[in-house]
């Protein structure tokens, strides 16, 4: 399964670090231990349903966890029948130098 998550915590981070909270999301889904890949705009990563899902609500509470005081989190979701589905390899390969 692979999924594309982004966190729009309010507010995004702290005086010191303005995008504290949204670090914080980054660095539960690094803790999970799914393959990741940190973009401009949001996260890609994958892993098995199970932990996908629990990287998933892992991040969306981290934000909270450190001091947002709300968070919407926008997710994008690609699974296949047996793990038959794409793979972020699979989808960028041809983009890659």
């Amino acid at each position: 399964m692979i999924a594309e998550l982004q966190v729009l915590p309010r507010p995004s981070g702290t005086d010191d670090d303005p995008h504290a909270h949204v670090d914080a999301a980054i660095a539960a889904i690094e803790a999970s231990g799914v393959h990741h890949e940190v973009s401009a705009l949001g996260t890609t990563f994958e892993g098995t349903p199970d932990q996908v899902w629990a990287a998933l609500r892992a991040a969306h509470e981290a934000t909270l966890a450190v001091g947002a005081q709300f968070t919407i989190s926008i997710v994008k979701l690609a699974e296949g029948v047996d793990d038959g589905g794409p793979t972020m390899d699979r989808l960028t390969r041809k983009f890659r130098g």
